[in-house]
């Protein structure tokens, strides 16, 4: 009897131990769990800007959601840490673990970068999904960056853009020659070679530099975001569609060696919250251009006008030799203009019988 009393008591005690170590396990993980990380993304945005700065907050309030807090983002817009057009470089030598923009921005890095927003007359934002997630070009871009301590992730479209806003109307290619135009990335560089001059200005300088007449045109995004800053009240032509950008994507960049350092959730969480916002910055601005396009239109009496055919079939072909030409500049850029001309070949032919032969059907 004794005997079964010390196995008993042995027992019990055993089985104490052991729901009192299974207990303690969760307390061990959940202390880990405890480190709150902080980090600070900087943008090119003005700050809470429709589409383009909420898309950045939406970002952040994903991440800080998802990770429950564990990994809080605060956003600053452009100009509250730093301008604009430096945010590369403030995400690269990690002043800020994050940025949001669009990598043509930084050409002056690499002239390469803008394969990764938009090409004129390229790929729509369909079209750059496809490219980037199912036909290599993440792996280019996160090539391509690598140089700068930089991790990159697509987070926003906008879809095809508007043409821009001309004090004058284009009749004719001859109209473009000595126009003066904020127009970024390659579309800048087609403009250039058609005889007009291309600038590049952050978007909270885009109505005033158009009102006071320094600059003759411009191109924003489209109705969503050119109603928000007023530009009709500055410019009475509204031209469409955007050749230059006809499917551009907006960038999450985070600093590696911060990136590197996360847990692996918390790298989960911080990909897919870009992947999140990479659709709905696409699905809002299918929502809300039309409504904004009436209002531009039937309320504030804007002119909209069609680019003319043979204006646009002419920067069509000068833009297959910019791009053709910068291609030829680097291992870099030739590896990714094969990739993405290889996609685009594919994509367009495949979307003769399906995307645009439905579009057409749709007309009739």
């Amino acid at each position: 009897m004794r005997r079964r009393d010390f196995i008993k008591t042995s027992g019990l005690g055993a089985t104490v131990a052991a729901t009192s170590s299974l207990l303690a396990a969760p307390a061990i993980v959940n202390a880990s769990k405890t480190n709150k990380i902080k980090w600070k993304m900087v943008t090119t945005w003005p700050k809470n800007f429709p589409g383009l700065g909420t898309g950045a907050n939406n970002l952040a309030k994903l991440i800080t959601e998802m990770s429950d807090g564990r990994l809080t983002v605060k956003v600053y817009g452009a100009n509250e840490l730093v301008p604009p057009f430096e945010v590369f470089d403030a995400v690269s030598g990690g002043a800020a673990e994050m940025g949001h923009g669009a990598a043509y921005y930084w050409k002056g890095k690499s002239e390469a970068f803008q394969f990764f927003t938009a090409v004129p007359f390229g790929l729509t934002a369909q079209e750059m999904n496809g490219w980037l997630f199912y036909g290599g070009g993440m792996q280019l871009w996160e090539s391509a960056y690598s140089d700068f301590n930089l991790v990159p992730l697509a987070c926003g479209n906008t879809g095809v853009q508007m043409g821009g806003w001309f004090n004058k109307q284009i009749n004719t290619v001859a109209d473009l020659k000595g126009l003066k135009m904020r127009i970024p990335g390659l579309g800048g560089e087609v403009l250039k070679r058609a005889g007009g001059t291309p600038v590049t200005l952050p978007g909270g300088e885009l109505f005033s530099a158009l009102k006071s007449g320094n600059i003759d045109a411009t191109e924003w995004v489209g109705p969503y975001n050119d109603l928000a800053f007023g530009l009709y009240k500055a410019a009475k032509y509204y031209y469409y569609p955007g050749w230059h950008e006809p499917g551009p994507t907006l960038e999450a960049i985070v600093n590696k060696k911060a990136f590197d350092t996360l847990p692996k959730d918390l790298k989960a969480i911080v990909r897919n919250a870009a992947l999140v916002v990479n659709q709905d910055m696409l699905a809002e601005y299918t929502a809300r251009n039309n409504a904004a396009l009436n209002t531009l239109v039937n309320k504030h009496k804007v002119d909209l006008r069609k680019y003319p055919d043979d204006v646009l079939k002419t920067l069509s072909g000068i833009s297959d030799s910019v791009v053709a030409e910068l291609a030829s500049k680097d291992k870099m850029s030739n590896a990714i203009f094969k990739s993405y001309k290889k996609f685009r070949d594919n994509v367009v032919a495949y979307h003769k019988i399906s995307e645009q032969a439905f579009m057409k059907a749709r007309s009739l």
